[in-house]
């Protein structure tokens, strides 16, 4: 760790190499001081080009930043104070520099924007407020990340990071130029720089989107490990505030995390919907009525019963859609179904059975903030384990995901149903049908993600003679989704019974192909077969 951090202050990027430039993918910039791809040049340039872009859009109001326990967030929020003081930026830092999860900058945001002008797209006279979080998400140790939040609260548009990513490469390749910084305690004295009670305003609101009387009442035990995230003290404080019988299995926090069991690919990841790298949680899971986890900056969820074990993302997002809209009667009659292009086709016929339409997007929670929003979604999930909801009123929680109402929701779920989400999910899948469902994860270049994304549906069907998927005729292709019309960066296929969806990583050199059979597993493995066929073709050689 203390190399990483030397390499971080003292390494520069090259912006003439495509690999250390400011890349914005689907969650922001990541990369690793190692790397020469997450440096101090990269978040000094990345702030002001923020500052520059508030400038632009009349955004006066305060900017709430957060962090995660990487062992690169703090020296990065150190270079972004800054900078950002150096600008006059109204900044609200945590509280004894309290670790922050997505989910609790979302909130603060929004709290403040609350009755402000949203509407014009502006903040012109009405000192709207945005967000900074320091996390490269569930990644390795060694990397760090910065996502920008705007006033929505949720996660910068393409137009927005396109925007700032441009003119933090220009001013990468100008050497700095123009990027204007003061020493870090000029920053923490600056008349600018102020606190904020993040732990202690997200958890005292936390009532108005779970039922924590019903989880209280039925005496629920859960188990929750907080990965020696940034949500790792807020446990403690949610159990207090509400008096509820939860244990925190681990309160350990360790930039090298190395008390985390390795991942399918012998790397240490934070993903709380990996088997692997929740087997600390999964060995205890007898001793709860339901258990969670959630990643590092907590916006992910992991939950495990002790019958069902670890559930996979698809069947937790399916049972929390049937069991919410079935239990917030002050939810909006129009309110929808928000779901990514990878997540499984039980989510559909869950809320066909609801009467509830279901909006499609390409991945990126970016796509549902504007809906949870404005309310026309009560639920939005992605299949890598990432949800937010609606409050109990039917008003805006969080416009980016959020892990721990997510696991909150599978206490209140056994507590209200007398079930646990994988007894739940076992009813659901008898009734509307069991997919077999599995993802496949592959290195590739950045040039076989470019062909990946550019693959149109003439290809799939010049390659696939016989227009069917695994014995069955093709009912659809299509590269862009159908809630929204945008571009899903890759594929889709489907046929009465199987799908596949393949497209590149917004944030690793892998790509990903999403494959579902309502049939059997053997059925699924030929959707597979086929799938990786025709991205093999695609992508072509390294």
């Amino acid at each position: 760790m203390p190399r990483l951090v030397t390499a971080y202050f003292e390494n520069r990027p090259d912006p003439t190499v495509l690999a250390q430039r400011v890349a914005f993918g689907t969650s922001g910039h990541r990369g690793s001081a190692f790397d020469l791809s997450f440096n101090e040049w990269h978040v000094l340039a990345i702030t002001q080009a923020v500052c520059d872009h508030r400038r632009v859009a009349g955004i006066t109001g305060p900017l709430f930043l957060g962090i995660d326990t990487h062992a690169l967030s703090a020296p990065a929020c150190a270079s972004a104070t800054e900078v950002l003081a150096a600008n006059g930026v109204d900044l609200m830092l945590a509280t004894g520099d309290d670790c922050t999860p997505t989910p609790a900058v979302s909130h603060a945001i929004l709290a403040h924007n609350r009755g402000r002008d949203l509407a014009s797209g502006n903040g012109c006279g009405s000192r709207l407020a945005d967000g900074i979080v320091i996390t490269p998400s569930h990644n390795p140790p060694r990397d760090g990340g910065f996502k920008y939040n705007p006033p929505h609260g949720g996660p910068a548009g393409q137009a927005v990071t396109a925007w700032i990513g441009s003119a933090a490469n220009r001013y990468l390749e100008a050497g700095l130029a123009g990027v204007k910084r003061m020493t870090q305690a000029a920053a923490l004295r600056a008349s600018t720089t102020r606190r904020h009670d993040y732990r202690g305003a997200y958890v005292a609101d936390l009532g108005q989107v779970i039922d924590m009387d019903a989880i209280r009442n039925a005496k629920v035990r859960m188990g929750v490990d907080p990965m020696g995230g940034a949500g790792v003290h807020y446990w403690a404080a949610i159990a207090e505030q509400y008096r509820l019988d939860l244990c925190v299995i681990s309160d350990v926090v360790d930039p090298t995390f190395r008390f985390m069991t390795l991942d399918w690919d012998g790397q240490i990841r934070m993903d709380p919907s990996s088997s692997p790298a929740m087997q600390r949680l999964i060995a205890v899971k007898d001793r709860f009525d339901v258990a969670f986890a959630c990643d590092t900056d907590h916006d992910r969820h992991g939950i495990v019963t002790p019958t069902a074990g670890l559930l996979p993302p698809n069947h937790y997002l399916s049972v929390a859609i049937d069991y919410l809209f079935r239990h917030r009667p002050l939810w909006g009659q129009q309110a929808a179904v928000g779901k990514t292009v990878g997540s499984t086709q039980l989510i559909d016929r869950v809320a066909a059975r609801l009467g509830r339409k279901v909006f499609e997007v390409p991945v990126g929670f970016k796509w549902f903030s504007a809906g949870l929003l404005d309310g026309s979604l009560g639920f939005a999930g992605e299949e890598s384990a990432g949800a937010s909801f609606l409050r109990r009123d039917g008003s805006v929680w969080t416009t980016d995901k959020d892990g721990i109402v997510a696991a909150l929701l599978a206490a209140e779920m056994t507590a209200v149903t007398g079930r646990d989400p994988g007894a739940l999910y076992a009813e659901l899948a008898s009734e509307l049908g069991s997919p077999f469902a599995r993802r496949v994860d592959a290195a590739a270049t950045p040039l076989q993600k470019q062909r990946l994304a550019a693959l149109s549906p003439q290809q799939v069907t010049a390659d696939h003679t016989s227009a069917q998927l695994a014995g069955e005729a093709i009912e659809s292709v299509m590269t862009r989704a159908p809630g929204n019309g945008e571009s899903i960066g890759g594929i889709k296929v489907s046929a009465a019974s199987g799908w596949f969806a393949a497209r590149p990583s917004g944030t690793e050199d892998i790509y990903k192909i999403y494959a579902e059979s309502f049939l059997s597993a053997e059925h699924l493995q030929a959707v597979l077969q086929e799938a990786q066929a025709l991205v093999d073709a695609a992508v072509g050689p390294k």
